[in-house]
């Protein structure tokens, strides 16, 4: 399968559901999503279209989080990632941890880090923070000081 058939497969599925693409260069392809439609998208990307999990980032910009899931199509040696944003007042969004197990551990720290609640994810305790870790307290939130 090449870039463009898998661009074309996405847009085909998805249609109006996706906000944008950008195609940055050869190698590296970011599609913007509203975050109601990231478990569908994500898992025909995965499933469908046969693309290998690579990792999820977070992001705390002035307004939202932003989060990521990356996608390797490793035969081209093409990453394609799926960008959305959660409000940081209703900061929830569905876990691909249940259909993509892979993603769990990287939501946990997620979760933990930038405080995103992923609705469904089987396990968010405490990764990397002590145990006695204020609960509403997240050290990659721009708003967070020591």
């Amino acid at each position: 399968m090449t870039k463009a058939k898998i661009l074309e497969s996405i847009k085909k599925q998805f249609g109006k559901k996706i906000k944008k693409v950008f195609d940055k260069s050869e190698r590296r392809v970011y599609i913007d999503i509203d975050k109601k439609d990231l478990k569908d998208i994500a898992n025909f990307i995965f499933k469908d279209l046969k693309a290998r999990f690579n990792i999820a980032s977070g992001v705390d910009t002035p307004k939202q989080i932003e989060i990521l899931y990356h996608f390797s199509f490793d035969e081209l040696s093409l990453v394609v990632s799926i960008r959305t944003f959660v409000d940081k007042g209703n900061c929830q969004i569905d876990s691909l941890a249940p259909t993509i197990k892979a993603t769990g551990w990287i939501e946990r720290e997620i979760h933990e880090l930038l405080g995103v609640d992923f609705k469904g994810h089987p396990d968010l305790r405490p990764l990397l923070l002590p145990d006695d870790w204020p609960k509403d307290k997240f050290p990659l939130r721009r708003d967070f000081k020591l």
